[in-house]
């Protein structure tokens, strides 16, 4: 597979690149078929110069150019790169997931329209017969629970003599 990319030249803190078609699997610094142009981007504007009758030639023929290589070429004005041009996609930071609010609840459903008739009367239960879900759950306070003895706050002594492997006896 043919690829269109930068191939960096230059010296050290002043880059330049020229543009290739390669072999995908061909090192960067490797071999290359042709040179389309250069891009200079340390010049103020920068500087991009290529060949676009090549490029749209080899683009027919297969080759596929790398993202940052599209996004230079549609920022350049050349038509038909956009949809080599990858979306970026922001990381969302751990604290903005935390911090986004809830979604909202679903509308409730509407009841099905029916026809007008009278609804029959409800009947209610007197108070004392009605009880909170909470209350449901626990037994109520009413209710006769066996009681425990409470238990003594002075600790209660046995008339047991003490036996021998008891750390209260010393002889």
């Amino acid at each position: 597979m043919l690829v269109i990319r930068l191939q960096r030249t230059g010296r050290k803190n002043s880059p330049t690149f020229r543009m290739v078609l390669a072999e995908h699997s061909a090192p960067v610094k490797g071999k290359f078929i042709e040179v389309f142009g250069h891009y200079l981007p340390t010049r103020d504007p920068f500087e991009l110069d290529v060949k676009e009758d090549r490029i749209r030639h080899w683009v027919s023929m297969g080759a596929i150019p790398s993202d940052t290589v599209a996004r230079l070429l549609v920022r350049h004005g050349m038509a038909d790169m956009e949809k080599f041009a990858e979306k970026y996609t922001k990381k969302k930071s751990k604290n903005a997931v935390e911090e986004a609010p809830p979604p909202p609840p679903p509308p409730p459903a509407e009841a099905p329209a029916t026809p007008e008739t009278p609804a029959e009367p409800v009947q209610e239960e007197p108070p004392e017969a009605q009880t909170s879900p909470a209350e449901a759950k626990e037994p109520a306070a009413t209710e006769e629970a066996p009681s425990e003895p409470a238990a003594p706050d002075v600790e209660e002594t046995s008339d047991k003599p003490p036996e021998e492997g008891d750390s209260e006896t010393k002889e």
